[in-house]
């Protein structure tokens, strides 16, 4: 059947029942009679042949709270008779359920509503089809305890419908991971549900005063569930501090997360024995904001954790003491309270919970030992004997050093001096180079790290000025770019440069030389390469050095003009420089520590230091034993030098 003749059909049995019923028309009509049509599909069906919207389910409308309770003009009421002379109008849920209604005008899903945001949820959305609407109590429906969470799952846990709005599905799936999640969906009736927290119609958001999820009001939509927690949370310090109208006081929220909390057994809970100082207490109790406002000690996580029971957290220790242990949970008061269980007439009873017969002389110790301002009689005399030993450690140990110093310059110079003849390995000229990179890279180093890590012991040894810091970072590079610039002309106008960037130059050698000593000194036979002026090592660390210097420049400057360059390239280049710089630095260090350093200190050849970079001399026994080709070369070009001088009758 095409269209045009469904159509027509449908028409001729309206018609007929309109004749039908004519004699009712002045009565109120019944349900049987609009069901008549409406629960008929074969009447109801659009063009493409499906149930349309004003078909109507009679089993699941007799089965709704609505359909034993309403007929259907009490809600269609400008439906008058059968033959409808203009489409019904849309009817609203507050006819019945103003309260709601006003509710909800007030919520953030009626104003994004309002705002023409792409999703905003309406009656239907969480109640259900109009005709199929059941009550709460109903297992089926959709704002059934046990199904609200899938209900409003069903647009905040679909990324691209929320983030439509500006907002995270992240919120509902760390719900759903919470141990209030968690317990929903095994069944619980207890456990909090979205409109436990929320409300269900009067949606608000966090910042309105009016809503149960705003930070004063926070303790109390806990409480609805949590009760005696609550009681005992309001009389803590904490809660006295919320009642005084403090915003930095912490609530529930704040320690134990908004949609992902978690039980205090699971070692991701922001309140497990591994998290509550390190992050969860820290948060406050670690900065200089409550002192500085409140007057509340600060330092609190950071002197616990250098104390006995910090360290052993670190180690790991699953028994000993952290902050809850001896403060309390929800029942946290200052130590001046007689409640408090770090008051000092119950402190026999909280230390005695894990040290057992402990006595008030145990219990008089501090546990957040503060040296510098701390005047009780046990942190005096250990700040007297630190102050003690820190100078007797530095008088002593600086003796040694010193004795050591003396005598192994003895030694080295003696032996320097057995090491004769000797011949020029550097050039004064290749010294002073060698010198200006050595000095500057080492300020680099320990500059660059500082700044990387202004919390490191070596940004300490070079004090908080983070400002001296950077001045002498940039100064040693600038003097690093010099160094390199130069060196390259030095390659370019002197005989002695153009002759090392040729002794410099890869071979296909020196890759058969790296294989050959590498096998020579595992033992796998072979004999031992032969060398020229430079082996294969000594080359790598050349040409390396040439191409660290150049990427930490280029990527140096990118840093320091980031204005500049994010103007001219991208934002995002910067960052890449960054990256690239702080990796190459790492690079390069460890390069001259294993590397370099093995063969100038480290090789029992040259022990205890190869003295080329002081003097520039080499003994010739050595030179010969390490560079037996260039040795070789020289002999022979000495001896055709000689060759050529002599005359005729010589």
């Amino acid at each position: 059947m095409n269209s045009a003749s469904r159509t027509l059909t449908q028409v001729l049995a309206l018609s007929l029942l309109a004749c039908a019923f004519t004699a009712r028309a002045e009565q109120k009509l019944k349900d049987k009679d609009c069901l008549a049509c409406h629960s008929d599909s074969t009447l109801t069906k659009d063009v493409s042949g499906k149930p349309a919207s004003l078909f109507v389910d009679e089993a699941k409308f007799k089965h709704s709270i609505h359909g034993g309770m309403f007929a259907c003009v009490d809600c269609h009421k400008d439906v008058k008779s059968l033959v409808h002379e203009a489409p019904p109008q849309k009817i609203t849920c507050a006819q019945c359920h103003a309260d709601a209604q006003t509710a909800y005008s007030h919520s953030l899903h009626s104003k994004a509503s309002k705002a023409g945001q792409l999703v905003s949820a309406n009656c239907q959305d969480c109640h259900g089809g109009a005709h199929e609407i059941l009550a709460a109590d109903d297992a089926k429906s959709p704002v059934n305890h046990a199904n609200i969470p899938v209900t409003c799952g069903r647009c905040h846990g679909q990324k691209f419908l929320v983030e439509a709005n500006g907002e995270s599905a992240q919120t509902f799936m760390s719900y759903q991971e919470s141990v209030h999640g968690l317990a929903t969906e095994k069944g619980s009736t207890k456990a909090a549900v979205c409109t436990d927290c929320h409300g269900a119609h009067e949606i608000l958001p966090a910042n309105d005063a009016k809503s149960p999820i705003y930070k004063f009001n926070v303790p109390a939509t806990c409480g609805k569930c949590h009760a005696e927690v609550s009681k005992t949370f309001m009389q803590s310090i904490h809660g006295q501090g919320i009642s005084r109208g403090n915003g930095l006081s912490p609530v529930c929220t704040d320690c134990h997360g908004i949609h992902s909390i978690k039980a205090h057994i699971d070692p991701n809970s922001s309140v497990s024995e591994q998290n509550v100082a390190r992050t969860t207490c820290a948060r406050c109790h670690d900065g200089v904001r409550l002192s500085q406002e409140f007057g509340v000690a600060g330092n609190r996580v950071s002197t616990y954790m250098d104390s006995y029971h910090g360290l052993a957290a670190v180690g790991g220790s699953a028994v000993v003491a952290n902050c809850a242990s001896c403060h309390g949970v929800h029942n946290i008061l200052p130590s001046s309270d007689p409640r408090s269980t770090i008051n000092k007439t119950n402190l026999d009873a909280t230390c005695g919970k894990c040290h057992k017969g402990v006595t008030q002389k145990f219990t008089l110790n501090k546990v957040h030992i503060d040296g510098g301002k701390s005047k009780d009689i046990g942190t005096v005399a250990v700040r007297y004997v630190r102050w003690f030993y820190l100078a007797l450690i530095f008088l002593v140990i600086g003796a040694m050093f010193l004795h050591n110093v003396i005598i192994w310059r003895s030694k080295a110079v003696a032996r320097r001096r057995m090491q004769n003849p000797s011949m020029v390995r550097m050039t004064e000229h290749q010294r002073w180079q060698h010198l200006v990179l050595l000095t500057s890279f080492i300020i680099l180093v320990i500059t660059g790290f500082a700044l990387k890590f202004p919390n490191s012991w070596i940004a300490e040894i070079l004090g908080n000025g983070e400002r001296l810091r950077s001045v002498a970072h940039r100064i040693a590079g600038v003097v690093l770019i010099a160094a390199g610039i130069y060196h390259f002309f030095y390659l370019l106008v002197t005989r002695e440069g153009r002759r090392l960037i040729c002794d410099l130059a890869p071979m296909p050698k020196d890759a058969f030389d790296a294989f050959a000593t590498m096998r020579y000194y595992l033992g796998l036979g072979g004999e031992k390469p032969k060398f020229s002026r430079f082996n294969y090592a000594e080359k790598a660390e050349y040409w390396a050095l040439v191409w660290g210097t150049a990427l930490m420049a280029v990527t140096g400057v990118m840093m320091w003009a980031n204005v500049s360059t994010g103007n001219l390239l991208a934002r995002w280049w910067v960052d890449v420089a960054t990256a690239v710089h702080f990796y190459e630095a790492i690079l390069a260090t460890l390069a001259i520590i294993v590397w370099h350093f093995y063969q100038v200190f480290f090789d029992p050849d040259v022990y205890p230091m190869n003295w080329a970079w002081w003097d520039g001399k080499m003994p010739v026994a050595q030179y010969r034993h390490e560079h037996e080709l260039d040795t070789q070369a020289i002999a022979d070009a000495e001896g055709a030098s000689e060759n050529k001088q002599l005359t005729p009758e010589e």
